[in-house]
C-alpha cells in the first residue's frame, strides 16, 4: 500500500506539477466539512477564569456528537486566554489541549491543541456576534490559500456554580491550532519581531485589505497581536485571528482605536503599509473577482442568524467595502494614499 501511495504522487507531480499534495494525516477529519458539530462541556466559569493560565488548566470531558448521532466523549485540559475577552466577558474564550492516547480513533484525533470561541456576553445578540465573527475566518479562507481552518459548533454548556449548575445553549467555533497551519502548508511558525515590510507583500495586502473590508483595527502583525507568522517557501506570511473588535461583528463591548481618528470599529482605516500600486491593484482585482463568493459566503449562513437584522447588517456592511474598492477614486483615497509609511 506503501509504494502505491509513493507511486500515485509520483504519477500526480509528473502529470498534474500544480496540484497541491497533501497526506491525509495533514487534512485533519474535524475540519474536512462545514457540518455543525454537537458538543457538551461542563466547568465552572469562576474556576477557568481564576485558576487557569498560560501553564495551568482545569480538567473535563469534551463530548461530542458523531455520524450516528451517538454521544462520544473524552477527556480535555481547558484554560482561559486572550486579554480582553477574558476580563471582560462572562464566557471567556477556551484554549483547549488534547492528549493524543485520548483522541485515538475519534474525530479530534491529531488536534493536540485548540481553541474555542464562545460569546463573550449574556445578550441578545450572543450567539449572531459568534456566527459573524467565524464568517470573517471562513471569507478569509477565500482571501488567502494561508488561513486557520475553523469548525461551527452547538454547545450545550452546564456552568457549575458551587452546588448548583445552569444550563446554557451556545453557538461557537473551534480553531485549528497554528501549527498544524504550518505543517499542512510544509512551513514553521515564525516568533520572532520582523518589520511588515519584510514579509511576503502578496500576502501582507491580502490581509491588510481584508482587515479593511471586516473594518479590523485591532491587530499588529509586527508584534502577532491577533495573528501569526508563518515561514513556508522562505516567505514570511502574516496569518490572522481573533476579529471580535470589527466592525463586521459589531460587539457591545467593543472599543475603536481613536488613536486612528475613529470613534465607531464600523469606521474603516487602512492599516497596510506602502507597497508598489501594481500590487495593491492586483489584490484588489482579487477581492472584485471573488465578490460573489464572499457575499455568498454571508448569504449561505443566514439562517443560522437568531436576528434577521444582525445578517442584513453583516451582508450590508462588507458589501459597502465594495462600494469602496469598485470605485477608482474611493480606492485611491481610502487606501492607497492611506498606506502607512512608519
Amino acid at each position: 500500500m506503501q509504494q502505491f501511495k509513493l507511486i500515485l504522487s509520483f504519477f500526480l507531480l509528473l502529470f498534474f506539477p500544480f496540484v497541491n499534495i497533501h497526506s491525509q494525516n495533514e487534512v485533519n477529519q474535524l475540519f474536512q466539512n462545514d457540518d455543525i458539530l454537537s458538543l457538551k462541556l461542563s466547568y465552572s466559569n469562576k474556576d477557568i477564569q481564576r485558576k487557569t493560565n498560560d501553564s495551568t488548566y482545569i480538567e473535563t470531558d469534551l463530548y461530542y456528537k458523531d455520524e450516528n448521532d451517538q454521544w462520544l466523549n473524552f477527556p480535555v485540559a481547558l484554560r482561559a486566554r486572550g486579554n480582553f475577552r477574558r476580563n471582560k466577558c462572562y464566557f471567556p474564550p477556551i484554549k483547549m489541549k488534547i492528549k493524543k492516547s485520548s483522541s485515538k480513533e475519534t474525530l479530534f484525533e491529531g488536534n493536540k491543541k485548540l481553541k474555542l470561541v464562545l460569546p463573550c456576553k449574556l445578550e441578545s445578540d450572543l450567539n449572531d456576534n459568534i456566527i459573524k465573527e467565524y464568517l470573517a475566518y471562513k471569507i478569509y479562507e477565500v482571501v488567502s490559500p494561508y488561513h486557520f481552518k475553523t469548525k461551527i459548533v452547538d454547545i450545550q454548556f452546564r456552568e457549575i456554580k458551587g452546588k448548583k449548575s445552569k444550563d446554557h445553549n451556545l453557538k461557537g467555533f473551534l480553531i485549528q491550532d497554528d501549527k498544524r497551519v504550518a505543517k499542512y502548508h510544509e512551513g514553521k511558525v515564525f516568533e520572532r519581531f520582523i518589520h511588515p515590510l519584510a514579509m511576503d507583500a502578496e500576502t501582507s495586502i491580502q490581509n491588510a485589505m481584508f482587515q479593511f473590508m471586516i473594518g479590523n483595527t485591532d491587530f499588529s502583525v509586527a508584534y502577532q497581536h491577533n495573528g501569526k507568522l508563518l515561514y513556508i517557501d522562505k516567505k514570511i506570511l502574516p496569518l490572522p485571528y481573533d476579529f471580535d473588535m470589527s466592525g463586521l461583528v459589531n460587539a457591545s463591548y467593543s472599543v475603536a482605536n481613536e488613536t486612528l481618528g475613529i470613534d465607531r470599529v464600523t469606521q474603516r482605516v487602512y492599516r497596510g503599509f506602502k507597497r508598489d500600486e501594481s500590487e495593491l491593484n492586483k489584490i484588489r482585482n482579487q477581492f472584485i473577482d471573488n465578490k460573489e463568493k464572499i457575499l455568498g459566503i454571508i448569504s449561505k449562513h443566514e439562517n443560522l442568524f437568531d436576528n434577521e437584522k444582525e445578517y442584513k447588517e453583516a451582508y450590508a456592511f462588507v458589501e459597502s467595502f465594495y462600494n469602496v474598492i469598485e470605485n477608482e477614486t474611493t480606492f485611491k483615497s481610502e487606501i492607497v494614499n492611506k498606506a502607512r509609511t512608519k
